[in-house]
């Protein structure tokens, strides 16, 4: 999956995740778009964004 990187926040999506690619300061996430797997988890914990890129420094 492909997603670009925006130059703004996100609105829609709040994320705390720091060391991710997306992540921008005051929790906010400036991917276009993200992806949460798996289809059939049963609660949060079974759960994970799949747009998530560790940020390279």
């Amino acid at each position: 999956m492909s997603v670009k990187k925006m130059d703004r926040p996100n609105s829609g999506i709040k994320c705390i995740v720091n060391s991710c690619h997306y992540y921008m300061s005051g929790d906010y996430c400036s991917a276009e778009r993200i992806e949460v797997q798996p289809r059939n988890a049963a609660d949060s914990e079974q759960t994970d964004c799949a747009t998530f890129i560790p940020e390279t420094k």
